[in-house]
């Protein structure tokens, strides 16, 4: 079982500049629901950037410390666009 804050660790280690949110949606820790907003993604199909966050989470995924992953990854431009004004 790894914790919310694990894998928002081991994304922020592949993606520095990451900001992350990290969701446990059945309370079991194993099903997890990730929010990533990254300058990396920049140019980036949706599948590479998925691509990047799996790399980040391969041995907690093989080993099935994390059976489900929900992503939704972002770039800067498309997070400010998403946002509500204020």
């Amino acid at each position: 079982m790894v914790t919310p804050s694990q894998v928002a660790e081991m994304i922020q280690a592949q993606l520095p500049d990451a900001k992350i949110q990290v969701d446990d949606l059945t309370g079991g820790g194993d099903h997890y629901q990730a929010r990533v907003v990254s300058a990396a993604f920049e140019g980036k199909s949706r599948v590479q950037q998925h691509q990047l966050i799996y790399g980040a989470l391969k041995e907690a995924m093989a080993s099935e410390a994390i059976h489900a992953l929900a992503l939704e990854t972002l770039t800067p431009a498309e997070w400010e666009a998403k946002s509500p004004v204020a």
